[in-house]
């Protein structure tokens, strides 16, 4: 299959997701498929995990930095970017060898790494199997397709596997989980971006922090009204046709995740601490306002995926402008911050886990203000449930041309020590997914040893 034929699939098979959340009907339960205050709701077994996106290779360079000696290494190699190493943030104790400290855009993160809520992952990217970047100088390395590109490298470390399958790692999972933990809404999504999600049979829920609860001019929290039942009747057609059949099957399970999501919407409420003013912190908020009324309800587990960007920093990485590195990282940190306090509020602290991670690094060698695509970064995962004060994995050598830079030019670009499916294989794990399940949902583990990684509780 070409690539202009998977692109056109992937576009038919989003087309047949379920759309943006809306709804309405017959009381929440209902609207669930649920019993009201059920026995797993009182059980507490209901787990979460929010993926949040930083769409464009946010520079994992600038993210975690050392403070020791291998400091040096990284102001040598980026002088005309590196940030001071008076002005970073200093997260306590040590790890992987290295101290380290946080730019001043994220120092709010700080405290929640020391209180053991927050750990970082280190130089995770797209990996078909354990290679080294002596193996991808000599080009006797299998590396994964389409390096560096950023709708494919979004799509990959999210689980796509190019014309063979075009699911995402957490669709997967969460299809092959029992039926009891996946029945209602457990896949969730506030962009069109979203290939993690993607079930090979399951459909996407999505819906947006705006949304006011109609379809048009169908306000679908009310059931009777007339515009309402005429949407709901186009779920309902029969026909002989196999595309009308499947656009009424399509629409009928759309409408009625549409008819439950906007039923939470419509108990759920807004946490009072402050989310700053960003897309980003809109988005969480509204996450935030929905868990504490699917717990409620019984409901057992569930993906969000949250996206940001652009951080494609070619230029203006430093300083103030709108899109500059310094300027999106600022709006990770307190929206992170933000949703972590609203999280505890709610007595969901031991319930959630946040994933924050990048479709791929850059270069440590700048390019006069900026930095260029490259491979292996650093991602964060926060919670209650998370091990943290740690750098997990291994910390890249910051020398140009170094054991870790798979660069023949020598412009730092990380060969990843960790994959991608490790750091979803252990999320999934902690939602359900038993390792006999792992390569199902992951088929590149089968090429490691090391399935998880050591960054929650059980």
């Amino acid at each position: 299959m070409s690539r202009s034929s998977v692109r056109r699939e992937t576009l038919k098979r989003l087309l047949s997701l379920g759309a943006a959340g809306a709804g309405a009907g017959g009381g929440l339960a209902a609207a669930l498929g649920l019993v009201a205050q059920s026995s797993l709701a009182a059980s507490g077994d209901y787990r979460v995990v929010v993926c949040i996106h930083l769409m464009g290779g946010a520079d994992g360079n600038d993210l975690l930095i050392p403070t020791d000696g291998a400091y040096l290494d990284y102001a040598k190699a980026r002088p005309s970017l590196a940030i001071a190493k008076d002005s970073l943030t200093a997260l306590s104790g040590s790890s992987g060898g290295h101290t380290y400290g946080l730019p001043a855009a994220l120092k709010d993160l700080a405290p929640l790494y020391a209180q053991g809520r927050l750990a970082m992952i280190a130089n995770v990217g797209a990996l078909i199997k354990p290679i080294t970047a002596a193996q991808v100088i000599a080009r006797t390395a299998v590396i994964p397709p389409y390096l560096m590109s950023h709708s494919e490298q979004t799509a990959y470390i999210q689980g796509w596997m190019g014309d063979v399958d075009l699911s995402g790692w957490a669709g997967r999972a969460v299809e092959l989980m029992p039926t009891a933990l996946k029945k209602t809404l457990p896949l969730i999504a506030y962009d069109s971006n979203f290939t993690l999600l993607l079930g090979k049979q399951s459909r996407v829920t999505q819906t947006q922090s705006s949304y006011g609860g109609n379809w048009g001019n169908a306000d679908l929290s009310q059931p009777s009204s007339s515009w309402t039942r005429s949407v709901e009747a186009l779920g309902n057609m029969q026909s002989r046709n196999l595309y009308e059949a499947e656009y009424a099957r399509t629409m009928n399970a759309t409408f009625q995740d549409a008819v439950a999501i906007t039923q939470v919407g419509k108990q759920a409420v807004l946490p009072s601490n402050n989310f700053p003013d960003t897309q980003l912190s809109r988005d969480l908020r509204h996450v935030a306002s929905l868990l504490p009324v699917f717990k409620s309800q019984g409901v057992r587990r569930q993906v969000f995926q949250v996206n940001l960007g652009p951080f494609d920093t070619h230029v203006s990485q430093r300083g103030q402008d709108q899109f500059s590195l310094d300027t999106m990282f600022s709006m990770v940190a307190p929206a992170l911050v933000a949703f972590d306090t609203a999280i505890k509020a709610a007595g969901l602290d031991q319930n959630v886990v946040t994933l924050v991670m990048s479709e791929f690094g850059r270069t440590l060698l700048p390019n006069s203000s900026g930095s260029d695509h490259a491979w292996g970064s650093h991602w964060m995962v926060m919670g209650g449930p998370v091990q943290g004060q740690q750098v997990v994995g291994t910390f890249p050598t910051l020398t140009l041309g170094g054991p870790d830079d798979g660069d023949p030019y020598k412009k730092g670009r990380w060969v990843p020590t960790t994959s991608a499916d490790q750091v979803g294989a252990t999320l999934m794990q902690w939602l359900g997914l038993t390792s006999d399940q792992f390569v199902s949902a992951f088929p590149n583990l089968a090429n490691f040893t090391q399935k998880t990684l050591s960054f929650l509780r059980a």
